[in-house]
């Protein structure tokens, strides 16, 4: 496991550098995919250095920009890679420097490893699960020049415990629906006056597993690699990321690749359920 992270953490720091060289540039050449979503040459050039660091570990992956993979082929893997080489591609074009590289060891349907690089802000979160052992860190303010090895020990453990902190809800910048605006005023009810914390990509679910958060609650859809690697993260800090309708952990390399609602809660908004 040790060796994979290495590779998942080497894997996102290439697709780093060159996602800044290109944000530096300002030479993003933004076309729209089917969905409308916008896709931009940092995103395939990222795709490529993650796919190059990827191959020799033997385990499949499944990534926004690579190929479409039936289902037929994709349920006889109990081990895959799941990867977003941009998440926030709007944040990068916005240049709000709130965008991430998500990498996700999935087995069984469940995130063991996540790794999220934010390459605008030098900051790294990770989560791997391994036997009965958990571990989570966030490192802050590394260089590109450092080895995957430096990145990985400058780690601080996550979630920190801030009992001080009013009771935080964070939500999409892009995204928020109303429900999600309905479930906030019904939260306000509970735990009287409520911060809501506003972010874009996978760090809506890493701040939760930081601590800076008590939940994430996302009524509108995301993916499958939006959300393995931060998921990844929270479940090593001792977060749940839920289904909302099933109230079941959130599995992934489903049929269906399209997330449910779902819900991300931390260890304290779980000591109140």
């Amino acid at each position: 496991m040790q060796q994979l992270l290495h590779t998942a953490v080497d894997a996102a720091l290439e697709a780093g550098r060159r996602i800044m060289a290109i944000y530096a540039s300002g030479d993003f050449e933004v076309q729209l995919k089917g969905d409308d979503s916008p896709l931009t040459r940092a995103d395939v050039a990222s795709h490529r250095a993650i796919m190059g660091k990827l191959q020799d570990t033997g385990i499949p992956v499944l990534s926004e920009e690579g190929k479409a993979i039936s289902f037929e082929e994709r349920s006889a893997w109990s081990r895959l890679w799941i990867v977003d080489p941009i998440d926030g591609t709007k944040e990068f074009i916005k240049r709000n420097g709130e965008f991430t590289v998500n990498i996700a060891l999935v087995e069984d349907g469940v995130p063991v490893m996540g790794v999220v690089l934010v390459p605008a802000k030098m900051e790294l979160f990770l989560g791997v699960i391994d036997a009965d052992t958990a571990r989570a860190t966030r490192t802050v303010g590394g260089e590109f020049a450092w080895t995957p090895t430096q990145w990985i020990e400058a780690g601080q453990a996550i979630p920190v415990s801030n009992p001080g902190r009013p009771f935080t809800v964070v939500a999409s910048r892009s995204h928020m629906s109303a429900e999600t605006e309905a479930y906030i005023a019904e939260l306000e009810k509970d735990h009287g006056s409520i911060e809501t914390l506003s972010k874009g990509s996978s760090l809506k679910l890493c701040m939760v597993a930081a601590g800076e958060a008590d939940c994430y609650p996302r009524f509108a859809p995301t993916m499958e690699w939006d959300t393995a690697a931060g998921h990844g993260v929270c479940l090593a800090a001792g977060c749940e990321v839920l289904d909302w309708t099933s109230k079941m952990p959130l599995a992934y390399n489903r049929q269906e690749l399209l997330n449910p609602w779902f819900l991300v809660r931390g260890p304290r908004m779980r000591s109140f359920s």
